[in-house]
């Protein structure tokens, strides 16, 4: 008698069953996977794997490894098979084991077709099933994390033995760290001693030194999961593979920390701000392409002691205080013996091939026949985690016999044509060559193409490098042949299925371009798709889809810098600055600007023609920083060149904001010319009105508020922070709202009208929050703060003052003048009631920004913002 294949799901962790209609509750299983993957327990979806078995099979054998059972219904009962007389969406129902836990879930609907009405009414009468209605995804996900949360509590409560102390109980995840593909094996006693070396006090700069594929990037990531308990102040993890540049190093570490570089203040004094007094790991992975750059790892160091910096790189640092841990190989079956068929006594090496080649081939086990092989793979691949992965990746290919074949005759021969790599690298990169040329060859030129990308990248942008190449129109099918491959990774990331190839993955398949020739080509293909997406989204900045666009510009950061990169280095100079320039206000919002300066600095240097527009481009960037952080009648001049050539192109709109610049210069000087500026931003704000550019304007009206309230002007300067409110509205610009909100109310504050200020910091803390924007959130809390204070509400006062100073110091913001208007009263109110303040205080510290927020708004709008601050 046949039996049922044992189709294992993708991961082994506690594993939630999610039983719903495919295409009807698509945002709703994005949710439920949210949720599962917070807790970080295994999302199992019918759509994870298994594709060669039918439909039935799958999810037969998913839900018989599975823990939990989570359902989703809305309208429709599902599609009935040919020959089954039910769903398979009641088939997965009734297919649940009694004893396994069941959380249902039923969106709020009037019209569900009668087969699901009659399932839904016997799920109710089910004692075994705990059951909620919902009306929306967001919903559902916070709904679903905090039931899973109580099950795993109540079950673990359960489980303790009577009188007896719990056994350790899992690390909880850390948030903020990527959570891995798959299973870690064969780590612990790595993981175990870099631990001991970070708790070390002398442990602040640990480097993780092997070649690629070793699994140093894997290992970090499981190190800092391990590690939140001893870093309170948490855990940080900043990717470095698209990162060529060292000056790019310092920008980077911030944003990950979530510094905004408004070019305000020198980048690394601020992050200098944001670690000082914090006990917080930052992860720094891929380092080794900017090793000039490690002395900035010493400066932090040494700046902020109790920080630690965790470095992934293949070539030892060499600088003060960096302790190397040098990453071995996994252990594999001495020679001449075969692999272990006792799963308790086999080598890590052979454990890690059967785990990957069970996502090949289910029902993989080592057997008498297979051993020999099976250790001889692991053996010839000198135990290197990505090499033993992508060769248990053929199993049902090859089977291990075949694998062992043609890595004893491959291996040999193509070690040989990379002699000059390290040994180690060397089998890696033989490894790949290996596993590569066992793909079609349209696939095989795919991966070429793809090596072009950084990070992540989307089907859409794969889509649009293959235009022309042989591959061109099978980027779905071929995508879905990488990553059964274990070449290409997949991930969901906000709603959206990306890719991306590991790091020598990507080395080796822009390695293979280059050898081709066909660098350049793919390259200028991959710049214009972005330059491409850039227009797409730069007009949405302006207004309504500010929010939806700065966040899918973030996504694609790491792109975006590749395509400058390219742009410039190909001496396309026009394009590069008319890219730079149509994202002027997400380098603005995001806080981009030295990392914008390094590129146009570079641009300047090109000894190459170029328009004077591109030329005031890269001038006005530069010029920016050296405002703030510089000033000088140099500078000045330098911005009215800027408007001069802006003009002389063409571009009047250009050359308004940066006659607005010229004249925020001229306050910044020892001894500013406030009548030249003034009359300055005046003839700015009317030439963007003519222009109808509304967002310079309203930006430009703020200056001009904050020039009159310095003279002393109060009726003009609230004249000017209202008509820029007003055309924020109008553009629906979240950002300026936020901006030009936080002045009104400080100066509302200022004159003691606390109702007034307070509408304002509370309509100004809710766009902010929208926008995710720290800071306005920061200036929100401090207004409110000042409105508690000129209240009386001692201990109010001090929580709102504690929350923002913390999300200051978090992001590196230390400017004096942001302090000034909320501090005269948290001052009177601190001398009238000491204790009740300080009492704030204490609870105000601890308090995340969701709480924070939640705790300064009333409970209306608390509701309000729930979904946008669940996912914070």
């Amino acid at each position: 008698m046949a039996t049922t294949p044992v189709i294992r799901t993708p991961d082994q962790r506690i594993r939630v069953f999610v039983s719903s209609t495919l295409r009807e509750l698509q945002p709703e299983r994005r949710a439920v996977r949210a949720a599962i993957e917070r807790l970080r327990l295994a999302p199992v979806m019918f759509e994870q794997g298994a594709r060669p078995y039918p439909p039935r099979e799958v999810y037969r054998s998913y839900l018989s490894q599975s823990d939990v059972f989570v359902g989703i219904y809305a309208d429709s009962y599902g599609w009935v098979a040919p020959g089954e007389e039910i769903s398979g969406l009641e088939d997965e129902y009734r297919l649940a084991p009694a004893d396994m836990p069941k959380l249902i879930y039923i969106r709020r609907s009037g019209e569900r077709e009668e087969r699901l009405v009659e399932l839904l009414a016997r799920i109710k009468h089910d004692d075994t099933a705990a059951y909620l209605s919902f009306d929306s995804a967001d919903e559902l996900e916070e709904q679903v994390a905090s039931d899973l949360a109580a099950l795993l509590a109540e079950r673990f409560v359960q489980s303790r033995p009577i009188e007896e102390e719990p056994a350790d109980a899992a690390i909880p995840p850390v948030p903020g760290l990527p959570v891995p593909y798959t299973t870690t094996i064969g780590r612990e006693h790595e993981v175990a001693e870099l631990r001991r070396m970070l708790a070390d006090v002398d442990g602040r700069i640990v480097s993780l030194i092997g070649p690629g594929g070793v699994g140093k990037s894997r290992l970090s990531i499981e190190v800092a999961h391990a590690c939140g308990d001893l870093f309170p102040d948490g855990v940080t993890f900043v990717p470095l593979e698209g990162v060529l540049e060292p000056g790019l190093l310092v920008p980077t570490i911030s944003y990950a920390l979530g510094i905004r570089d408004n070019g305000e203040a020198a980048l690394e004094e601020r992050v200098v701000h944001a670690l000082q007094g914090r006990s917080a790991l930052v992860v720094l992975d891929n380092f080794e392409q900017i090793v000039d750059a490690a002395p900035v790892l010493v400066r932090l160091s040494s700046a902020a002691p109790s920080v630690a910096f965790l470095v992934t790189s293949r070539i030892v640092l060499r600088v003060r205080g960096e302790r190397v841990f040098d990453v071995p190989v996994l252990r594999a079956p001495p020679e001449g013996a075969p692999a272990s068929l006792d799963r308790a006594t086999r080598s890590p090496a052979v454990a890690l091939f059967v785990d990957r080649a069970r996502a090949a081939k289910p029902d993989f086990e080592v057997t008498a026949e297979n051993a020999a092989d099976v250790a001889s793979i692991c053996r010839a691949l000198e135990g290197l985690p990505l090499a033993i992965e992508l060769a248990a990746a053929k199993v049902r290919l090859l089977g291990p016999r075949g694998i062992a074949q043609r890595l004893e005759q491959a291996l040999p021969m193509l070690s040989s044509s990379v002699r000059d790599l390290p040994e180690r690298h060397r089998t890696m990169r033989s490894a790949i060559d290996w596993s590569v040329s066992l793909l079609p060859p349209e696939q095989r030129a795919m991966l070429f193409d793809l090596g072009v990308f950084a990070t992540r990248f989307t089907l859409e942008a794969v889509e649009a490098i293959g235009v022309g190449r042989a591959w061109d129109g099978r980027a779905l099918d071929g995508l879905a042949a990488l990553v059964d491959g274990s070449l290409v990774k997949e991930m969901d990331i906000g709603g959206r299925s990306v890719y991306s190839l590991l790091a020598i993955v990507r080395e080796y398949a822009i390695d293979r371009l280059r050898e081709q020739g066909e660098t350049r080509a793919v390259r200028a293909a991959h710049a214009d798709y972005y330059r491409g997406l850039v227009a797409r989204l730069a007009p949405g900045l302006r207004g309504a889809g500010q929010g939806d666009a700065v966040a899918l510009l973030g996504l694609e950061l790491s792109n975006l810098r590749a395509a400058v990169r390219h742009l410039v280095y190909t001496d396309r100079l026009d394009d590069a600055g008319d890219f730079a320039w149509s994202l002027l206000i997400y380098w603005w919002i995001a806080g981009f600007f030295d990392e914008v300066r390094v590129w146009m600095t570079e641009l300047l240097g090109k000894d190459r023609p170029m328009t004077v527009h591109t030329r005031a481009v890269a001038q006005f960037f530069v010029l920016w920083c050296a405002m703030w952080q510089q000033p000088s009648g140099e500078v000045v001049e330098g911005l009215g060149e800027c408007v001069e050539r802006f003009a002389e192109s063409g571009d009047e709109d250009a050359a308004a904001m940066s006659l607005a610049a010229r004249a925020t210069a001229r306050l910044q000087l020892p001894h500013p010319d406030v009548v030249a500026a003034d009359d300055e931003l005046a003839r700015a704000a009317t030439r963007m009105h003519e222009l109808g550019n509304g967002w310079a304007e309203a930006i430009t009206e703020v200056s001009r508020g904050r020039l009159a309230w310095v003279r002393g002007d109060v009726a003009s300067a609230v004249t000017h922070f209202d008509r820029a409110t007003a055309l924020a509205e109008a553009g629906a610009d979240l950002f300026t709202l936020s901006v030009s909100g936080n002045h009104r109310g400080r100066l509302l504050l200022a004159k003691g009208d606390a109702d007034a200020a307070e509408d304002a910091f509370l309509r100004t803390l809710h766009v902010s929050v929208r926008l995710h924007f720290e800071e306005g959130v920061a200036y929100g809390l401090e207004g409110l703060c000042g409105v508690a204070a000129l209240r009386g509400e001692a201990e109010r006062a001090g929580v709102l003052a504690a929350a923002a100073a913390a999300i200051r110091s978090r992001i590196g913001i230390f400017d004096v003048e942001a302090f000034t208007v909320h501090t005269v009263s948290l001052h009177a109110v601190r001398e009238a009631e000491p204790a009740a303040v300080a009492a704030g205080e204490r609870r105000g510290r601890d308090l995340t920004v969701p709480e924070a927020v939640a705790y300064a708004l009333p409970d209306d709008d608390v509701e309000e913002e729930a979904a946008v601050l669940a996912h914070w």
